[in-house]
């Protein structure tokens, strides 16, 4: 989620056109054999996120799953930004204490000077340098997933199975195109048109994970995978956030029976609501996006405490972490 450019009075609709997202992202990787010029190396990098930002909110969930907070520092941004980038508003001073900025920007900078692209979260900073190495966040959790092992936690899950990565990508890309990134098309589209089209996109792929799901516990195998982390972020600020705020309201997540029911086991299984902010999301979205809740207002509602009914999905067979073991509680 990005924050350059972005003030509380910037726009995020362009007017008469639909909405495009920014994704040239830094594209370095860090792998185990360094071929980017950054190897994997427990203590060296730091993984700066937002509580706030769906996409961020993927790398907290797999970072608790695969047990990598002994490997992978984390510092954590307040849910909103000013005009320069992402700052570091709840730590002391506000200022991260590991990296000694209170900007993030100041990361991106220190990698490559003057940067003009969105200053966004996820980001992962290189500590010695102060540098941040990459921000391409589809790349991040699935390096977590297969350059990290030697860090992974006794017990940790196989988010990313080889015999089912081909299905588990097919997916990803539906879901990104259609719902992570289709909530954005609706809330940000500058003519009805747009809207209407991203709108009727959103729903259908909405109805086509219902139908998927509705006799199966995960969206691919019979443990959580990937694309069980990546279509959560988006379900967990659905009703919070989507619905009202981004307009897609043809109904709540919690009138979709299916989808209601699987967001909650989700949620209900460790790493998922345990790394669930709900307030950060809500502050995040209503009071930055200026331009379309201009008075910043943040609504009570909805009640949230629905998410820990029960949901009966146990019934369907399957188990989160196969024959891997829950993280620790936190």
């Amino acid at each position: 989620m990005s924050a350059h450019g972005s003030s509380e009075n910037d726009s995020y609709v362009k007017p008469n056109q639909p909405y495009e997202r920014d994704t040239r992202y830094i594209e370095t990787r860090i792998t185990r054999d360094g071929a980017d010029g950054y190897p994997v190396e427990a203590g060296r990098y730091r993984l700066v996120v937002s509580y706030a930002c769906p996409w961020a909110n993927r790398t907290i969930i797999v970072r608790r799953l695969l047990g990598l907070e002994d490997a992978i520092s984390m510092g954590v941004c307040g849910p909103t930004h000013d005009k320069r980038s992402w700052t570091f508003d709840l730590d002391p001073g506000a200022v991260d204490p590991v990296l000694g900025i209170s900007h993030l920007q100041e990361a991106y900078f220190a990698r490559i000077p003057g940067y003009e692209k969105g200053i966004t979260v996820p980001a992962i900073v290189d500590v010695p340098s102060g540098a941040v190495v990459t921000n391409n966040f589809p790349q991040i959790t699935l390096d977590f997933e297969q350059e990290w092992v030697d860090f992974h936690r006794a017990g940790a899950p196989d988010l990313y199975p080889a015999d089912l990565r081909a299905e588990i990508d097919e997916v990803n890309a539906h879901v990104y195109r259609d719902v992570n990134n289709g909530v954005y098309r609706c809330g940000f589209a500058g003519s009805q048109e747009s809207y209407d089209a991203a709108y009727d996109q959103l729903f259908a792929r909405l109805d086509w994970l219902s139908e998927r799901l509705k006799d199966q516990r995960y969206l691919v195998g019979d443990t959580i995978t990937e694309a069980d982390v990546r279509l959560y972020t988006t379900l967990a600020r659905f009703d919070p956030v989507y619905h009202g705020h981004f307009k897609c309201n043809r109904e709540k997540l919690s009138e979709m029976p299916v989808l209601w029911a699987y967001a909650r086991d989700l949620y209900q299984t460790p790493g998922f609501g345990d790394s669930t902010n709900f307030a950060h999301i809500k502050s995040h979205y209503y009071e930055v996006h200026r331009d379309i809740n201009p008075s910043g207002i943040v609504p009570k509602g909805p009640d949230l405490a629905n998410w820990t009914t029960p949901h009966g999905r146990e019934q369907l067979g399957g188990s989160p972490f196969g024959t891997g073991t829950a993280p620790a509680a936190l």
